[in-house]
This record gives structure tokens, C-alpha cells and sequence, in this order.
């Protein structure tokens, strides 16, 4: 079992920085391949950015890549996502997830989800 808690959301006018943590419990941390994905008002969730088990491997969707960078740390068993250039189209929750996998690349479903945080992009 892991339980995620998402940190750093907020108010940020376009061109602006945020920084997004994702703070999970348990002891095994390092074995999860984590994401963070977002759902707007009235739109489906979307991946954003996902990182294999080791930090090795990360992935972007086509509308952040660029922008945004997905990392973490093992040993405080953290996941960060820097979000830069920001716009107003970034604008919505944003959730972390993880999946047990210690394979190569990043899952495309994952079992634990965090609450989520808000981030708004004001133009």
C-alpha cells in the first residue's frame, strides 16, 4: 500500500514556475514507477509526465515537454515535477500515481493516486 500526498500547487500568472512534490509513505518507495497526471474542468485526465523506478527513464506528454520536468528522490521518497512557461491551458488538479514496476520505461496504469493540487495559470 502507498499513500501519496501532493504539495506545491497554487497561483501563478503565465510565463511563471511552480513546483509540485509528491510525498509517499512506505518503505519500498524505490520500486514504484511514478506519474503525475491533471484533469481540467469538464476534461478527462491526462499523463503529464511519468519517471521509472530509478529515475533513469522519463516520459512527457507532447504539451509539457519542454516545460516540465518529472524527478525524484529515493531516499526521501519524494517526486517532484518543475513546472516552467507556464500557461494558461495548464490550469487544473494535479494528481500523482504510482505502480509497483521495476521494469523498464513507466507503466500505463497505475494503482495509487494522490488527492491532487491545485495549480492555476492566469494569462
Amino acid at each position: 500500500q502507498v499513500h501519496l500526498v501532493e504539495s506545491g500547487g497554487g497561483l501563478v500568472q503565465a510565463g511563471g514556475s511552480l513546483r509540485l512534490s509528491c510525498a509517499a509513505s512506505g518503505r519500498t518507495f524505490s520500486s514504484y514507477a511514478m506519474g503525475w497526471f491533471r484533469q481540467a474542468p469538464g476534461k478527462e485526465r491526462e499523463f503529464v509526465a511519468g519517471v521509472s523506478w530509478s529515475g533513469g527513464s522519463t516520459y512527457y506528454a507532447d504539451s509539457v515537454k519542454g516545460r516540465f520536468t518529472i524527478s525524484r528522490d529515493n531516499a526521501k521518497n519524494t517526486v517532484y515535477l518543475q513546472m516552467n512557461s507556464l500557461k494558461p491551458e495548464d490550469t487544473a488538479v494535479y494528481h500523482c500515481a504510482a505502480r509497483y514496476f521495476m521494469g523498464a520505461g513507466v507503466p500505463t496504469r497505475y494503482d495509487y493516486w494522490g488527492q491532487g493540487t491545485q495549480v492555476t495559470v492566469s494569462s
